[in-house]
């Protein structure tokens, strides 16, 4: 991310004592945030066009495969009496997410990308962060989980919210730049410069692929099972 905000901005963090790299671990999880059709499609008042991002989660999800990478999605989803009411301070602030009803088509995981139903879970979540009143980090434990790759939407708003809660649950954080999505490049790429700076590194896809492409399959002890969430 060097020079995003130019080499003033860069030397101020460096000097600061930020951007150190972060710790990979030989365990990491795909943590894929709210890539539904109500996000990856302009159709949709809340979306935009992510078919590159799609793409790019997709081949981030296959590459992981070989190594048996837990990957683990969530969705924004109200009930209909959360998105026409008052209950929801977040909805006050943002209507426009009132169209991500429960049971609708804006809350589907966007069918091009690879989900297993039964073996990818789904999470669904009423606020930004994918942490934030879920077991995701309960579930990231339980799968002995030590990184996590954050890819979704939007970039500046739930990708940057899980990035925090990631690094504050003791995850150390990878975020793949081709696969994360926003509806407007300004405020993408400021998140994009605060996580580099303080709660993960931001990498390219081809060295999110070559990281997991590097693993190997977890083996387990004859007789046990490894957790699912």
């Amino acid at each position: 991310m060097s020079g995003l905000y130019g080499d003033t901005a860069d030397l101020t963090y460096q000097r600061a004592g930020f951007g150190a790299p972060v710790r990979r671990g030989t365990r990491p999880a795909i943590v894929v945030v709210d890539l539904t059709r109500g996000f990856t499609e302009d159709s949709y008042p809340s979306g935009t066009d992510l078919t590159g991002v799609v793409a790019a989660t997709t081949r981030l999800i296959e590459a992981g495969r070989p190594a048996e990478v837990p990957v683990i999605f969530t969705a924004i989803a109200y009930a209909e009496a959360e998105a026409s009411g008052d209950s929801v301070t977040w909805l006050q602030k943002a209507p426009g997410l009132r169209v991500l009803r429960e049971g609708s088509d804006a809350v589907a995981i966007d069918p091009r990308l690879p989900r297993r139903p039964g073996r990818d879970p789904l999470m669904v979540k009423k606020g930004a962060s994918a942490f934030f009143g879920t077991h995701l980090a309960a579930a990231l434990t339980g799968l002995g989980c030590d990184t996590v790759l954050v890819c979704g939407a939007t970039t500046s708003g739930c990708v940057r919210a899980t990035a925090v809660d990631a690094v504050q649950s003791g995850f150390p954080v990878l975020v793949p730049r081709e696969c994360v999505g926003d509806r407007a490049a300004g405020p993408a790429d400021a998140a994009l410069f605060d996580i580099q700076a303080k709660y993960g590194d931001v990498i390219g896809l081809a060295d999110a692929v070559g990281y997991l492409g590097s693993l190997s399959a977890p083996t387990a002890s004859p007789g046990s099972r490894r957790a699912r969430p």
